[in-house]
């Protein structure tokens, strides 16, 4: 029969704190796999006081014994990976990328930098890092795969070909392409570097499934950002959900196990787009001091608000949820106050689920008595009263069990219920 692979997903607009869980969790695995985005997503995992940067490497990284996977659903920008290497040593063996990813190429970020440009106000606020033109091409049928850098000079043909026919999209948007010995020279010390890391993956996965073995799969960026589920288009352009990470690996969906909703105990968002419960006041900015929000990726500073239970109890659903990890508890340390939006108001009729449409939508708050102070307790009976009533009404809204609660950025500052 094979084991089942446990997912780990993000529950809100992304930046939840995936990758201190996935770290965590990972120490019990034999493989962790990565399914979707590309080095627009940050990972940030604190370990003995030293922080880990991750964009496009698995969380599992920092577990010596796991296999790392980035799966046919990423996109991956080769020299973004390449730096990211660096900060471990003895990859060998320990990190695969499957060769169906898609690359995303310099000339993607130039793309996409010089679309957000011409749109100006109604820019969608990307990372500029070429996700969506490399996701893009990938769709158009026109893009090219991890394994073709194993043949640079084909792969390079290839791509000077695309140039040559796409020179007027190019020319309109001012996007200066490489010349073919400059893109030759960047192909081959791409295959240098990466060439022993490329494989397939899928046939892997499924190998350490029918052989038992314990497997974590890890998504990028969080459900509210889901091309198709997400508050389009301020999206991202891939699948976040856990039906992606199907699609993103090469396995099915009865090969899926536990599945653990990865939840901040507010909500933050990056860029534009919609934001319900975003707190424009001191409270929305203490929680960004305290909180530390700014992107791994881009230093962006993130916007804040107050925990959205219709949005969360949506994205449960959608991921089919068993539990969830509640994140970043701490950061509410010191609030007499705490706002939880039960409802929205949509032209003055009050509803309990989430519209396809947030433009007009308002929140409708309950109150909660707030706590003195949670950081660094890793004992769910020693929290104050008032965060288990906290924890507790999350669970009731959102109709999803909290079974992890993180009080600090430390791996070790971690409940277990």
């Amino acid at each position: 029969m094979g084991s089942k692979a446990d997912l780990i997903v993000g529950i809100q607009w992304g930046d939840e704190g995936k990758g201190k869980i996935v770290d965590m969790l990972s120490q019990k695995y034999d493989m962790v796999c990565r399914s979707q985005g590309g080095h627009n997503a940050g990972h940030t995992i604190w370990v003995d006081g030293v922080r880990y940067a991750l964009h496009l490497i698995p969380s599992g990284v920092l577990n010596k014994k796991a296999i790392n996977i980035i799966g046919n659903g990423v996109v991956v920008n080769p020299e973004s990976i390449i730096n990211e290497m660096k900060q471990f040593e003895n990859l060998q063996k320990r990190l695969f990328i499957s060769d169906k990813a898609h690359l995303n190429l310099p000339y993607h970020s130039l793309i996409d930098i010089a679309r957000e440009r011409l749109k100006g106000d109604k820019a969608i606020g990307t990372t500029k890092k070429g996700i969506g033109p490399a996701y893009a091409d990938k769709i158009n049928r026109v893009g090219h795969r991890v394994g073709e850098l194993l043949n640079a000079e084909r792969l390079c043909n290839s791509i000077m070909e695309s140039f040559a026919q796409n020179k007027p999209l190019y020319k309109a948007l001012h996007v200066e392409i490489p010349s073919r010995e400059e893109m030759m020279e960047e192909l081959t010390e791409y295959k240098k570097q990466l060439g022993p890391f490329i494989a397939n993956t899928t046939n892997m996965i499924w190998d350490a499934l029918d052989s038992n073995k314990k497997v974590l799969l890890e998504a990028a960026q969080g459900t509210l950002l889901d091309i198709d589920h997400g508050t389009y288009p301020y999206v991202t352009s891939s699948s976040t959900v856990s039906a992606g990470a199907c699609t993103g690996l090469g396995i099915n969906p009865k090969n899926i196990g536990v599945v653990t909703g990865i939840v901040k105990a507010y909500t933050t968002r990056v860029g534009h787009g919609p934001f319900p419960t975003e707190d424009f006041g001191a409270n929305g900015e203490r929680m960004a001091n305290v909180g530390k929000e700014v992107g791994t990726t881009t230093g962006r500073k993130r916007r804040c608000g107050w925990f959205d239970a219709v949005g969360v109890k949506y994205a449960s659903r959608l991921n089919g949820c068993d539990q969830f990890a509640l994140m970043k508890l701490d950061v509410l340390d010191g609030f007499k106050t705490i706002k939880i939006c039960v409802a929205y108001e949509v032209n003055g009729k009050k509803i309990d689920f989430m519209p396809s449409n947030l433009d007009n939508v308002s929140p409708v708050y309950e109150t909660i008595k707030g706590w003195d102070k949670v950081e660094g307790i890793s004992n769910y009976n020693e929290l104050p009263k008032a965060a288990k009533d906290y924890v507790k009404r999350i669970e009731e809204l959102t109709n999803t069990k909290v079974k992890i609660i993180s009080t600090s950025p430390d791996r070790n500052d971690t409940i277990i219920l």
